[in-house]
């Protein structure tokens, strides 16, 4: 791992951290989301790996299982909740021109995160 991340919905791995992509492991705890977000320097493809997903993608929810995947655009609203009783993990990988945990706008957050 190049970096593990421990945040209060669960944790994220890090993969992999190029210049031109970031790929990441991330584990949503049952019952718990990210925050409400967007990006002004990357977009993102989330494939779940196990358990299921319910994703919000610019206000619309949209449920997602194992194997399923969905593309979040630069600048779109975005987040992953897991409203189930089991563990839920998924793949990310980021594309753009910046990686930093700093490029997080956070709309909301369970968590009083800014």
């Amino acid at each position: 791992m190049l970096e593990i991340g421990e945040r209060p919905w669960g944790k994220y791995f890090v993969l992999a951290d190029e210049p031109h992509y970031k790929l990441k492991r991330i584990e949503v705890n049952p019952g718990q989301k990210l925050s409400y977000q967007f990006h002004y320097k990357r977009q993102e493809q989330w494939t779940i790996i196990e358990g299921n997903a319910t994703i919000v993608l610019d206000g619309e929810e949209i449920p997602l299982a194992y194997g399923q995947s969905i593309f979040i655009p630069l600048g779109a609203k975005h987040r992953i909740m897991n409203l189930t009783d089991k563990p839920v993990v998924f793949i990310e990988v980021q594309t753009g021109t910046y990686f930093g945990e700093d490029d997080i706008v956070r709309l909301e957050d369970e968590y009083d995160r800014s």
